[in-house]
């Protein structure tokens, strides 16, 4: 498709009544003919209804799953011949397997993103019955340097939400909230795949950096704002829907083994604590969260069967739907169904607890225990199988295609499904917004120790900067090569981990395993806090385990995901750091190791406590 022939659909499509009307809509759909919804006036559930009237078996089952697409550097829809087999394009999916939900990963940009989805959107109203596509993603708003969280490319560069943990701030959560949601309206994103309120009460779980913390109270407080920012007083066409995750809280693994992989040991709850996880989810559900992610893990002894939350009947129907009343759309994490490989290496599905199921008894299962639709998954045809075995009856494939159908007419998508590029530069490269993050990186920030008073740093001194960039530290005062020659260093750590013992290229990348440091790498470290006096920040994706470095050190700072920039804006007085610690920094990793993974704050006498902060 031509830039041309792009740009007359998006204006053929753009018509808009007068202010009296009040309603938008779409004249002829390509064909030519009248659009099936020429009067968006109708109730949604009438125009649900009207719909799936007319779906096929398999464009019904399409509805129910949602997988990754590649984006083209140009903003084209098709596969370029010769790239990697597994990299998915999401106009074969929609073409070949009637799918119409999609999420991203890498972006190759804004503008290539915004082309790329208008020339799907028009690629989705030629099949047969028009209906749009929703685009989905992880996180792309947080400095980040951990794989949860995408890119952030052009998009405005925030903490991460440990750090909005740290400040405990709804009001700026919400503005977070609403600025991130206009960055993804501007591209097409309507469904964000956060925010994440898993309880951070294990410490060596891979996955704490995308929480609030451990406290279930805060964690409540900030999910409210969240969604409040992202989708409104109620879901509209100005909206972008939230997926809560990972119901029903996926903190407490067994000694921080994440459920990606087939090395996890199961989530356990020695402390007897289940219920206080459940409390950020029940706020998310008060908030009106559009949908909810359960996570891969199994709860060891918590319900009649011990199988993953994807396909628990307990967890899924019993607890979610008739106890805490959640009426939403209830999609799996990724890959629950296949297995996936990966540079030769077979990434099993994390069917636990029903490994000795076929692909298709895997889809019936999580569908009585009560999912609505798979993710990371593109089988469709397992769906009409079933159903046409008899194995499932369309009654219950059509409840849930009923609530992902009307998600998208509450967002608009069939009146409106299309972006107008021209508007991207008002959105993006905003200074204001820009500064906004920037600011947020720096202020989240918790100082933890101040010899003497020695922050801020003065202008005037020497300073010897390591895992820092030195011209960026230069222009905030002179930086010299050696400590010797120092009055003060600057040193940026991360939080220690070990990669697991497996072959599954993913789970090489994943945080695992104790957080103190160790050897050569702690001596290092003391080595330079001896010769020089040393501020040192660390990059808290975990609890870090540091007795011997906090003793040393003249100045400790924590760190939720901030720049080079964001630390010397710290550092040398010009952003006062606000935030008090999301979560309790251990004392050994001995007593990391006899705390309750499911209980806060219980490790025997902490080096810093929650809360903690100067």
């Amino acid at each position: 498709m031509t830039q041309a022939s792009s740009d007359a659909i998006l204006s053929r499509y753009s018509h808009t009544l007068s202010e009296s009307d009040g309603i938008r809509y779409r004249d002829l759909n390509h064909n030519g003919r009248l659009d099936i919804y020429e009067d968006p006036r109708q109730p949604v559930e009438a125009r649900v209804d009207d719909l799936l009237k007319q779906m096929t078996p398999a464009e019904k089952a399409g509805l129910l799953f949602i997988n990754g697409s590649m984006i083209n550097v140009d903003g084209s829809i098709e596969p370029i011949p010769g790239e990697a087999p597994y990299a998915l394009h999401a106009s074969q999916q929609l073409r070949e397997l009637a799918m119409n939900h999609f999420n991203l990963w890498n972006i190759p940009g804004v503008w290539p993103m915004a082309t790329w989805h208008n020339r799907l959107q028009a690629l989705a109203e030629e099949s047969r019955l028009g209906i749009p596509v929703t685009i989905a993603s992880d996180p792309r708003n947080h400095f980040t340097r951990n794989i949860f969280s995408m890119a952030a490319t052009e998009f405005s560069q925030w903490c991460e939400t440990l750090g909005f943990g740290a400040l405990d701030d709804p009001e700026l959560v919400q503005r977070f909230a609403d600025i991130a949601r206009r960055e993804y309206l501007a591209v097409g994103i309507r469904l964000a795949l956060h925010p994440q309120v898993d309880l951070a009460t294990e410490p060596r779980w891979p996955r704490v950096s995308g929480t609030f913390g451990e406290d279930a109270e805060v964690s409540a407080r900030l999910v409210r704002a969240y969604i409040r920012g992202f989708q409104g007083a109620r879901i509209g066409p100005g909206s972008v829907a939230c997926m809560t995750k990972h119901f029903p809280g996926g903190g407490p693994q067994k000694d921080g083994w994440d459920p990606h992989f087939p090395f996890q040991q199961g989530q356990v709850y020695p402390g007897n604590n289940f219920n206080y996880h459940l409390i950020p989810f029940e706020a998310a559900i008060d908030a009106g969260t559009a949908a909810m992610m359960p996570y891969y893990g199994v709860p060891v002894d918590q319900t009649d069967e011990n199988v993953a939350m994807g396909f628990n009947k307990a967890i899924l129907t019993g607890l979610l739907r008739n106890q805490l009343g959640f009426k939403g759309i209830i999609c799996t994490d990724w890959g629950l169904i296949s297995d996936l490989m990966l540079d030769g290496v077979v990434w099993p599905a994390r069917a636990w607890g029903v490994e000795h199921l076929s692909r298709a008894e895997r889809v019936l299962k999580a569908l009585e225990a009560g999912v609505d639709q798979f993710g990371g998954e593109s089988c469709p045809d397992l769906v009409v199988e079933l159903l046409e075995s008899g194995r499932l009856p369309m009654e219950r494939v059509d409840q849930s295609a009923r609530r992902l159908l009307r998600l998208k007419f509450e967002l608009g998508l069939f009146d409106q499904p299309f972006v107008d590029e021209d508007r991207l530069e008002e959105v993006f490269n905003n200074p204001e917004t820009l500064g906004m993050g920037l600011n947020a990186q720096s202020r989240a920030m918790t100082l933890l120790k101040n010899d003497a008073g020695s922050l801020p740093l003065g202008a005037e001194r020497r300073v010897y900067v390591s895992n820092l960039d030195a011209g960026l530290a230069a222009q905030y005062a002179r930086v010299v090569a050696t400590p010797e020659e120092a009055d003060f260093a600057i040193l940026r750590l991360d939080t220690p981990w070990q990669p697991a013992d497996t072959t599954i290229p993913m789970a090489l990348a994943f945080h695992h395993g104790d957080l103190d440091f160790k050897g050569e790498k702690l001596e290092e470290i003391l080595r330079l806090l001896r010769t020089v006096p040393t501020v040192v920040v660390i990059y808290l994706d975990r609890p870090a385990v540091i007795p011997e470095i906090s003793t040393a050190a003249a100045v400790l700072l924590g760190d939720y995901g901030a720049s080079d920039q964001a630390v010397l804006d710290v550092v040398f007085g010009r952003v006062q750091p606000a935030g008090r610690l999301p979560f309790e920094l251990p004392s050994s990793m001995e007593a990391v190791r006899t705390q309750f993974p499911d209980v806060p704050s219980d490790s025997v006498n902490p080096l810093y406590p929650f809360g903690f902060g100067l």
